[in-house]
C-alpha cells in the first residue's frame, strides 16, 4: 500500500471522530446495559454499548484519576467536563499502567464496573509505531558517531511524519531541529568521548496529515563502552496530576537531572521532595499537542543511568488474557479513536462472558 493510502486513512479517521461526536447523547442511556443480562442474540450490541460507556463515562468520583489514594466507585475514563466525547483523562489512563505506583488493579476495575458476568481487556496505544535501530558506530579519537535508522509505520505501511529527537547522557541534552520523513530515515548522533554513557535517544514523530497524531519511542545505547541496563532497573517513575513520583530500586541512588520533553518543548523539572528511597518533581503544563516524555538521570554507586516514562503513561494494556481464558466465550473487540491531552490514540476494548 503506498504512503498516500495511509494518509487517506488518517483523513478518514478525522471524519470518524466527527461522527462519534454526534453520538455523545448516547452516554446518558448506555448505563441501562451495565446491569442488564440480555440474550445471546443481543450480546454483541450489549458489549458494544458497555465499551462506549467505559470511554464516555467519567466514573465516580469524577477526580478518581488525579488522586492516587482513591479507588473508583464506578469505572469510567472520560475527562470530566469535556465538551468532546471520547476525550479521556490522562491521569485515569495513567493509573491503568501497572508500572505506576498509583495503578488500579484489574480486580478493582472489575468491581467498579459492577458487571459480574462480563470480563474485559483494554489497550491504548499510539496510532502508528516508531521503531529505532542502531545500524553503525564510527569511533574517532575525541568523539563517536552513532547511525540510527528510524521507521514510522502503521501495520507495516510507511507513515509520512515530522521527526524530532533528543539525546540524553550525563549532564548532556541535545535537541534536534524537526525534519521530514517518508516513513524511513537515518540520523547521526555524535557524542564527545568525554561524555559519560550510556546514552538515551528519544524520538517523537508527528503525522504530516494531522498534528494531533503523535507517536514516540526511546532507545538506550552503549557509549564509552558503558552498556545500558534494561528500563526500570534503577527507578520506578509514576506521573500523576502533573507530579512525578520517583521510587528508588536500590539504596545508593543519587539523582542528577530530570527532563520533560515534548515534540516542541523541553524543560528541566523542579524537584519538590527528596528522600533516601524516593523523590518527587513537578511536571509542567505544556501547550503542545504531544505526549510528554519524562527522563530522570542519576547514579547507582558508580553506574550512570537514564530512566524514562511517558505522560500519559502509554501504551497501556490491562485486563483479562482471553487467549488463555478457558471459561470465557463470546469475546468481542471494539476499536475507537480517543483523544488524551489533544493527541489521538487507538483504543481497543475486549469484552467476554462465561461459557453457557
Amino acid at each position: 500500500m503506498p504512503t498516500i493510502s495511509i494518509d487517506t486513512f488518517f483523513a478518514c479517521s478525522l471524519m470518524i471522530i466527527v461522527v462519534l461526536s454526534a453520538m455523545a447523547g448516547l452516554s446518558k442511556v448506555l448505563s441501562t446495559y451495565m446491569n442488564t443480562t440480555v440474550g445471546g442474540e443481543n450480546i454483541d450490541e450489549r458489549y458494544e454499548e458497555i465499551s462506549k460507556y467505559i470511554l464516555l463515562s467519567e466514573g465516580k468520583p469524577l477526580n478518581w484519576g488525579q488522586n492516587g489514594q482513591i479507588t473508583p466507585e464506578t469505572f469510567g475514563l472520560a475527562e470530566a467536563d469535556s465538551e468532546n466525547p471520547y476525550t479521556l483523562d490522562l491521569d485515569k489512563v495513567s493509573r491503568l499502567n501497572g508500572d505506576n505506583i498509583h495503578a488500579v488493579s484489574y480486580g478493582q476495575i472489575f468491581t467498579a464496573l459492577k458487571m459480574s458476568d462480563v470480563a474485559f481487556r483494554l489497550e491504548i496505544k499510539p496510532i502508528f509505531q516508531v521503531t529505532i535501530n542502531l545500524t553503525s558506530t564510527f569511533e574517532a579519537v575525541n568523539e563517536t558517531t552513532y547511525q540510527f535508522e528510524i521507521s514510522t509505520e502503521k501495520n507495516g505501511v510507511p507513515v509520512q511524519t515530522w521527526l524530532k529527537y533528543y539525546v540524553i547522557a550525563e549532564n548532556y541534552l541535545e535537541t534536534s531541529t524537526t525534519y521530514a520523513s517518508a516513513g524511513r530515515t537515518s540520523l547521526n548522533v555524535t557524542l564527545s568521548n568525554t561524555v559519560k554513557g550510556p546514552a538515551l535517544l528519544i524520538v517523537f514523530a508527528r503525522a504530516s496529515v494531522n498534528a494531533e497524531m503523535v507517536s514516540f519511542n526511546a532507545q538506550a545505547f552503549t557509549h564509552n563502552s558503558v552498556e545500558p541496563e534494561s528500563r526500570g532497573t534503577f527507578l520506578r517513575l509514576s506521573p500523576l496530576n502533573y507530579s512525578l513520583d520517583v521510587s528508588f530500586n536500590y539504596p545508593n541512588i543519587s539523582l542528577s537531572n530530570a527532563y520533560a520533553l515534548t515534540f516542541n518543548c523541553s524543560s528541566n523539572l523542579t524537584q519538590t521532595a527528596s528522600g533516601n528511597e524516593s523523590a518527587a518533581y513537578k511536571i509542567p503544563h505544556f501547550l503542545d499537542e504531544s505526549p510528554t516524555l519524562i527522563v530522570v538521570t542519576g547514579w547507582n554507586s558508580t553506574d550512570f543511568f537514564a530512566e524514562w516514562t511517558a505522560y500519559p503513561q502509554i501504551p497501556v494494556e490491562i485486563g483479562m488474557d482471553f487467549s488463555n481464558a478457558l471459561t470465557i466465550s463470546n469475546v468481542y473487540n471494539f476499536d475507537y479513536l480517543v483523544t488524551i491531552n489533544s493527541v489521538i490514540y487507538k483504543c481497543t476494548v475486549w469484552l467476554g462472558g462465561p461459557k453457557k
